[in-house]
C-alpha cells in the first residue's frame, strides 16, 4: 500500500508514471465506470473517457489525510460518471418545443395538454435517475462509517424539536473544519465537543449520530438531490 502511496505521488508530478499508473489500475477503472453505470463499459465508450480523467483527477487531489487512494479514486470515478450521466439524461429528454406553449393554458388544447404532460413525465424521470445515482455513491460513503442509506430510516428525527437539535449538530461539524476533517478521518462523531460547544443533549446525539454523520456527508458532498430533502438544516446554516 505504501508503494501505491508513493507511486500516486510520483505520478501527480510525472507524465510517465502516470501512465504506468494508469495501466496498472486499468481494470479498476473500467470496474468503477461498469458499476456506476450498471453496464459493461470497454475503452471504446466515451464512459472510458470519463472515467480515466476522473481518476487522473483523483491522482492529483489525493493526499494521505483522504484514506485509501483505491477508495478515495472510486468516489471520484463514480461522482463524475454520475454528472455525466445527468448529463445525457437531460440531453436525451429534451423535447423541441415552441417557447409560446410554455406561457399558454395546458387545459386550452389537447396537444397543449399532451405537451405538458410529456415533460412533466421526462423531469420526473430524471430527477428520479439522479437521486438514484446520488443514493449508490452516497452509499459507499456511510459503508466506511459502518451503515447503510436505509438505516437513516430508524434513526432520522421525528419532533420538531430533535430536528432543530441535529440541525445545529450537522452545522456546527460543517463550520469547523477541523472537526470535520477528523470525523472522516476516526469515523466518529465527536458527541463530547458537540454537547459542550454546540449546547445539542448527548441523548439526542447518541440516538441520532448515524443521521447527523450522514447529514454533514450529504450537505458537504455533491447531492443537490438529497440535499434538496434537508432544507431545514440550511435553513439553520444560513442563520
Amino acid at each position: 500500500m505504501n508503494d501505491l502511496k508513493s507511486l500516486v505521488r510520483e505520478a501527480a508530478v510525472d507524465n510517465l508514471k502516470m501512465e504506468e499508473l494508469i495501466k496498472r489500475y486499468e481494470s479498476f477503472i473500467l470496474r468503477c465506470a461498469s458499476s456506476t453505470t450498471h453496464r459493461y463499459i470497454t475503452k471504446n465508450d466515451d464512459e472510458w473517457s470519463i472515467a480515466l480523467l476522473a481518476f487522473s483527477q483523483a491522482v492529483h487531489d489525493y493526499n494521505v489525510e483522504k484514506g485509501a487512494f483505491l477508495s478515495f479514486a472510486e468516489l471520484v470515478i463514480r461522482r463524475r460518471m454520475v454528472d455525466f450521466l445527468r448529463s445525457e439524461i437531460r440531453y436525451k429528454s429534451e423535447i423541441p418545443i415552441e417557447p409560446t406553449l410554455f406561457h399558454s393554458d395546458p387545459s386550452e388544447n389537447a396537444s397543449s395538454l399532451a405537451l405538458h404532460i410529456e415533460v412533466t413525465k421526462k423531469t420526473i424521470k430524471s430527477d428520479q435517475i439522479d437521486l438514484k445515482l446520488e443514493i449508490e455513491t452516497v452509499s459507499e460513503i456511510f459503508s466506511s462509517y459502518g451503515f447503510t442509506f436505509f438505516d437513516l430510516t430508524d434513526c432520522s428525527p421525528k419532533a420538531e424539536k430533535t430536528k432543530k437539535a441535529c440541525a445545529k449538530a450537522v452545522c456546527y461539524v460543517l463550520k469547523n473544519e477541523l472537526l470535520l476533517h477528523n470525523l472522516r478521518k476516526s469515523k466518529l462523531l465527536p458527541i463530547k465537543i458537540i454537547e459542550k460547544n454546540a449546547k445539542v443533549p448527548r441523548k439526542i446525539l447518541e440516538r441520532h449520530r448515524k443521521y447527523i454523520i450522514a447529514a454533514v456527508e450529504i450537505l458537504s458532498g455533491e447531492y443537490p438531490g438529497l440535499a434538496d430533502y434537508m432544507r431545514f438544516i440550511r435553513e439553520e446554516i444560513d442563520k
